[in-house]
């Protein structure tokens, strides 16, 4: 049965209450302000809806993740991050990276990150867990992703790409820095051809659980204004 959230408590039921159809429903309601936000994360759910639909709470099992070490650069992505053709930035404009990710896709009606998603981002962004990535060409934004950074986890939540390349480019960048700042994973919550090139794989939810438990609380070396 599906767990109804209150809005008066910031708890969510156990992970190993998620559906196996569909895959990974943990709960539904609640809102979206920060606290209960951040709450999820730490507990391994994140938000996914559509408009019209109640907030729905997800933990997937598997999960889609990266190790740093694992970054997969192919032959061609090499060349253009050694050509340098375009500048990648960290926090330079959050609001805008998250309207180009909230903007329609060709190949999809509507979208997930309502306004109200993003006002929720935002003030994430001035608490100072949503970082985003700026991937610029001659100074227009041709690319990026935002998430949150946590201990030495990183949580994707949506990249963008207006050029060829340019949202690679941008997590490419980004999974190194991390890699640089001690980070050990990149949450990718749900597998996707453009991650898997990139080396993204699939791990059990009790793994990804146990990458929580230890590495949330722990410090990093990150540096995120460019």
């Amino acid at each position: 049965m599906l767990t109804w959230l209150q809005r008066n408590t910031l708890s969510f039921p156990p992970l190993e209450k998620a559906m196996r159809e569909p895959n990974g429903l943990l709960a539904a309601g609640g809102d979206l302000s920060a606290d209960r936000l951040i709450q999820a994360y730490r507990h391994g759910c994140f938000p996914w809806f559509s408009q019209g639909q109640p907030i729905l709470w997800w933990s997937p099992d598997p999960r889609t993740v990266l190790f740093p070490d694992e970054l997969h650069v192919s032959r061609s992505l090499g060349k253009l991050l050694r050509q340098q053709r375009y500048q990648v930035t960290f926090d330079r404009d959050f609001p805008a990276v998250i309207k180009a990710c909230a903007a329609p896709r060709d190949y999809a009606d509507g979208t997930w990150i309502t306004e109200a998603m993003q006002n929720a981002y935002l003030e994430l962004h001035r608490r100072g867990y949503a970082h985003s990535v700026e991937v610029w060409d001659q100074g227009v934004l041709v690319g990026g992703l935002y998430g949150l950074a946590m201990g030495q986890l990183f949580f994707g939540e949506s990249m963008f790409s207006h050029a060829d390349n340019a949202s690679k480019i941008g997590f490419a960048t980004l999974v190194r820095h991390l890699k640089d700042w001690g980070f050990v994973l990149i949450d990718c919550q749900m597998p996707t051809n453009h991650l898997q090139s990139l080396g993204a794989r699939s791990i059990d939810r009790s793994d990804f659980a146990g990458y929580l438990q230890r590495h949330l609380d722990l410090p990093s070396r990150a540096a995120w204004v460019s």
